[in-house]
């Protein structure tokens, strides 16, 4: 039996061990634990700096404060760097002996802040209206990139001033898709790239634009950050990712690579023309002279390999240096001396940190067991944000493969005497006779058998894989007495390119098969787990299978719960904003072309075999899978006279974001299972 924990989380699993007093985590736990983001290290590896995030649980709503670690000095703890009440410090960038970052001090829109590494006063650098998404300051500190939401071809940063008519309604309309995208109604305006001048008086004015007359988003909606821009070392160029808008966007993943002269004296040249396919996460070597980023091959498909490129500047000449290793690159880090990147990818529920040899491509395995998060590179190594099923995210070093050294405890004294499960991978043969993993997590000081939570992830390229979550957490399943049960089916990541292909117009499949066979092989391997005492869960996709199973597997579960899963494939595939990834995952036609791709794996047509009680889960900000598709799913049960109960929020999108949200969404579905499986507490 092998135990998914980091080796370099063993001392903090120590530290919070209390034998004495052990218990269980809950969901009242996670909603308050710290959580960091990414880190930002001095070029000299002196210092690290981050944004750490903290519950208002009152106000339910996380806030923000920047924190810093020396790192020459041995055993040396973090410390508040900025951490003003009520105030939100964000986005940390070091670029000399300053860290800029972002705050809303002062109400508004919030602005760009400065701060000595070493400590002193803040000082505001921006006074442009309007917001902003972000900004990344030049390696010289001349110049600050800042990506805004502003009208098409805007000039500058200022809000345009626009006049309504006296009679004007509350309408919109709209002529073109995306009319909505993710959770937010399209308004009119793109994330654009403006310059401004840095200088001791800060980044005055309002900057100029970068973008030319391209329309689109940069970075991309709704999920793009500064991954996707970078600087030049000589602050001169600005690299970046867009997608350009048109007729075509909403069934279009076509991200170029642009470069553009940051004073905007010309317009942006497009380097990956040639590829119709994705291109993202541009980023130039310490010496200027290459471009690295990844691309896919198969334009319409979101899932396809990341390969990663390397473009000579001066002579254009581009080369594919993961080509032969059957993995998809999920971030990019240039090494200080240029000779090799580290990226980041998954593998077998794993995702490592890897070292490739820029000339030849050959890729070392930097970490083992555990998710690398966030990757910041210094001259004694490379700083990692690292977590798995049973800790959350910490600091690490790594100078060496395999040889992690811990920086940050960040939540230690909040576990302190929480006792964490035991998770146990397994394999089995599953579909077409391929190798299948899945994991199982066992309740700490659990005797006897216990009913099961089985759970089946999104994507549906995703993973059931060794990391940390807020949302659907393993350990707290876990801590409320369940043997959870996670299979990575058919279409999961972190399998090469060909197991990851196998689930498209394969929805009902193959998974589905995966997904008995897999339960039947862990109820046979762990005899702890209570075979028939079994309730199934799963959110998008995860829902979607939910739907599958209840006309389809009608027999197995006590009991169902389904988060934003499609229950009417037609009604999807016209509801959704993202035509792309729908049409693909059905054969590559539109429903009105081909409505036997979609109908056959349509849960909507087996309703009447539904019978397994059922809890619906949806919200009115998911445009992703909208919310008519829970209360269609609903209303069938309900017909049915299937016992099933409704959940709907008003306030979030396809994830369940809020902290008081967080717990009734687990009191709810804990609540449902206890109903279903008897379980008492």
């Amino acid at each position: 039996m092998k135990h998914l924990l980091l080796a370099g989380l063993a001392p903090f699993v120590a530290l919070a061990a209390a034998p004495a007093s052990a218990r269980p985590l809950t969901i009242q736990d996670v909603t308050m634990l710290s959580r960091i983001g990414t880190p930002t290290v001095s070029r000299d590896g002196h210092w690290l700096v981050w944004a750490q995030r903290e519950t208002d649980i009152d106000k339910d709503r996380g806030r923000f404060d920047l924190w810093r670690l020396d790192l020459t000095r041995r055993n040396a703890r973090p410390e508040p760097l900025a951490a003003e009440p009520d105030v939100n410090e964000n986005d940390p960038q070091i670029v000399g002996d300053t860290v800029y970052f972002s705050s809303d001090k002062g109400g508004g829109d919030g602005a760009v802040w400065a701060i000595p590494v070493a400590g002193g006063s803040p000082r505001k650098l921006t006074g442009f209206q309007g917001g902003f998404g972000g900004f990344k300051v030049s390696p010289d500190a001349s110049r600050l990139l800042v990506w805004a939401d502003r009208k098409p071809g805007a000039p500058s940063l200022a809000p345009a001033m626009e006049k309504k008519a006296a009679d004007a309604g509350s309408g919109r309309t709209y002529d073109q898709l995306f009319v909505r995208h993710w959770d937010t109604w399209a308004d009119g305006t793109r994330s654009q790239l403006f310059v401004l001048p840095l200088g001791p008086n800060g980044a005055p004015g309002d900057g100029v634009p970068i973008t030319g007359k391209l329309v689109g988003d940069t970075p991309s909606k709704p999920f793009g950050g500064g991954e996707e821009v970078s600087w030049s070392p000589d602050s001169r160029t600005v690299y970046f990712s867009l997608r350009e808008a048109g007729r075509i966007e909403s069934t279009s993943t076509n991200l170029d690579i642009f470069s553009a002269p940051a004073d905007g004296s010309t317009p942006p040249v497009n380097l990956t023309a040639d590829n119709t396919a994705t291109d993202n996460q541009p980023s130039v070597s310490p010496d200027g002279r290459s471009l690295a980023w990844f691309a896919m091959k198969r334009p319409g498909f979101e899932a396809d390999r990341q390969v990663l490129m390397i473009r000579d500047l001066a002579s254009g000449q581009v080369r594919a240096v993961t080509e032969a290793w059957d993995r998809s690159v999920g971030s990019i880090a240039w090494a200080p001396d240029g000779r090799s990147l580290y990226v980041t990818a998954e593998d077998t529920q794993e995702v490592p940190l890897f070292r490739v040899d820029a000339a030849s491509g050959k890729v070392t395995r930097m970490t083992g067991e555990g998710h690398v998060s966030a990757v910041a590179v210094t001259p004694r190594g490379v700083v990692v944000a690292m977590d798995s099923l049973v800790a959350t995210s910490d600091f690490y070093l790594v100078a060496k493969p395999n040889r992690p050294q811990r920086l940050t405890s960040v939540n230690a004294t909040r576990l302190a005497g929480i006792d964490m499960p035991t998770v146990t991978r397994f394999s089995f043969k599953g579909a077409n006779d391929d190798t299948v993993w899945g994991y199982a997590v066992r309740p700490s000081g659990s005797s006897g058998k216990v009913p099961i939570a089985f759970m089946v992830h999104g994507g549906p390229q995703g993973s059931s894989n060794n990391s940390w979550s807020y949302r659907w957490n393993p350990a707290v399943f876990a801590g409320a007495g369940y043997g959870l049960v996670a299979v990575d089916f058919h279409g999961s990541t972190g399998y090469g390119q060909g197991f990851t292909d196998a689930i498209s117009n394969n929805w009902g499949g193959w998974p589905l098969e995966d997904l008995q066979k897999g339960l039947a092989a862990a109820t046979a391997k762990f005899g702890w787990l209570d075979a028939d005492n079994a309730c199934a869960m799963g959110a998008s996709y995860g829902g979607y299978m939910m739907n599958w199973i209840e006309g389809n597997w009608p027999d197995r579960f006590k009991c169902i719960v389904q988060h934003d899963g499609v229950f009417d494939a037609r009604a999807m595939a016209y509801e959704t904003e993202e035509l792309w990834f729908d049409e693909w995952e059905h054969g590559g036609k539109t429903y009105y072309e081909d409505p036997a791709a979609f109908e056959k794996w349509n849960p909507v047509n087996h309703v009447t075999a539904w019978k397994t009680p059922q809890l619906v889960i949806t919200s009115e900000k998911d445009f992703r899978i909208p919310y008519t598709q829970g209360l269609a799913a609903f209303t069938a049960l309900q017909r049915r006279g299937v016992p099933s109960r409704l959940l709907v929020f008003p306030n979030e999108n396809h994830w369940v974001l809020k902290p008081r949200n967080s717990r009734q969404w687990y009191g709810e579905v804990l609540g449902w299972l206890d109903r279903w499986t008897g379980r008492q507490r």
